[in-house]
């Protein structure tokens, strides 16, 4: 039973990271950490890596002191940090390869989903000031930018 409860625990982590993201983005980034941000929404960046990177870090310590909790007896601190890790690797998958390219890698995707979620992207990125912004969110976009 117990294996039920931490698969349940992780799905659900990992569904909730994808509202953490959109309000993270939306309320903080573009909010009172705009100055962390803010290079993320520049054309040309400096460096490869970006201040916005740091955000990356923070839910990595989170992610981390969640394992560490499952070794000294909470056991859903397993299921709680493998879902923020894997939410994080899909993140990272979908946003700093996938869309921006950091890597090489995915750049002939063009399904009705990789489409759809390029374009939210797009339009998010269309803003480059820290007001005024649409779609915040990553995994899980509006249907408006699916539609052709």
């Amino acid at each position: 039973m117990n294996t039920v409860f931490w698969i349940l625990i992780f799905l659900g982590t990992f569904l909730f990271m994808e509202f953490m993201a959109w309000f993270t983005h939306k309320y903080i980034m573009h909010g009172f950490l705009w100055s962390l941000h803010s290079d993320h929404h520049k054309k040309d960046h400096d460096s490869w890596f970006e201040r916005n990177d740091t955000f990356f870090i923070f839910y990595a310590i989170v992610s981390m002191s969640l394992f560490y909790s499952g070794t000294i007896g909470f056991w859903y601190g397993y299921p709680l940090g493998f879902g923020i890790l894997a939410y994080g690797i899909a993140y990272f998958l979908v946003h700093d390869i996938f869309i921006h390219q950091r890597f090489k890698l995915f750049r002939n995707a063009n399904n009705w989903y990789s489409r759809g979620v390029r374009r939210a992207h797009k339009m998010h990125h269309k803003h480059l000031g820290k007001g005024d912004g649409e779609c915040f969110g990553m995994l899980f976009v509006p249907f408006k930018y699916f539609k052709k």
